[in-house]
């Protein structure tokens, strides 16, 4: 058998990973999915894990050295292996499992390129960790933050860790809020992409060291590759000290939010 994948460039492989995860979800999608308890009221279905599959047998035969990390396959290949990938194949499970179409498909090798691809509209947004783009009907455009929407996504989903301290429903009901932003939940990381894409004004979400997760590597990785402004709900940038996620277009609205989440 021919590798198709084996002359691609990082980001290449980024892009035919993300898209065969997104082929397997966009296939399963409306189907009887058995469903996989990971308690708390958690849990991954059968597209999950067909759409891992999927991914990392284009990374293993792209770059068969590599590690990756996946969310339902745990750590694979060597832990000495110098570059590991992590991949989300379904990031807003539960959305899919009721039939809303708000889902992501999460490619990134660490450190490096990402591709972020939506299965439903076809789009894949993508960085090679320097430019980011997005792919639509075969054509490439450079993605262009933006906060002309002045819409703000924020992740309502618990755990909640910030708490008492931080709660992201105590933002939306701040009065200077609403009379700047316009909130947002679509419960799915496909959000950051929209804010590198000029989709979204921002990005909100709680949480500890985000860097290495699998669920948000890739859309920050694209995010800082378009330009954005990129922290932890502290203000510090993000990593083993920071907490959470603030990704804005701008350093104005960054700022604005900042002020916000001090409040």
């Amino acid at each position: 058998m021919i590798n198709t994948h084996a002359g691609l460039g990082d980001a290449g492989v980024a892009i035919a990973a993300a898209r065969a995860g997104a082929d397997v979800v966009r296939d399963m999608y409306g189907q009887r999915l058995a469903r996989i308890d990971k308690g708390a009221g958690d849990f991954a279905t059968d597209a999950d894990v067909k759409a891992e599959k999927a991914i990392v047998g284009v990374i293993r035969a792209a770059r068969p050295d590599d590690a990756v990390l996946g969310e339902e396959g745990g750590q694979q290949g060597g832990a000495e292996a110098a570059r590991q990938w992590l991949v989300d194949p379904l990031c807003g499970t539960l959305n899919y499992a009721v039939g809303n179409m708000l889902v992501a498909v999460n490619v990134a090798l660490r450190g490096g390129a990402a591709a972020v691809a939506d299965p439903f509209s076809g789009e894949v947004f993508f960085t090679d960790g320097e430019t980011a783009w997005v792919r639509s009907a075969g054509a490439d455009a450079r993605l262009a933050p933006t906060s002309a929407t002045q819409l703000v996504d924020v992740n309502l989903d618990p755990p909640f860790p910030g708490a008492p301290g931080f709660r992201a429903v105590d933002l939306l009901a701040q009065q200077r809020f609403v009379e700047r932003f316009r909130p947002r939940v679509v419960s799915t990381t496909l959000a950051l992409a929209w804010v590198a894409a000029g989709k979204r004004a921002a990005y909100v979400t709680d949480g500890g060291d985000l860097s290495g997760s699998v669920h948000f590597a890739a859309g920050i990785a694209l995010c800082r590759a378009a330009g954005c402004v990129v922290t932890g709900i502290d203000g510090e940038p993000i990593g083993r000290t920071g907490r959470g996620l603030v990704v804005a277009a701008d350093g104005e609205t960054h700022q604005s939010l900042m002020s916000l989440i001090r409040n």
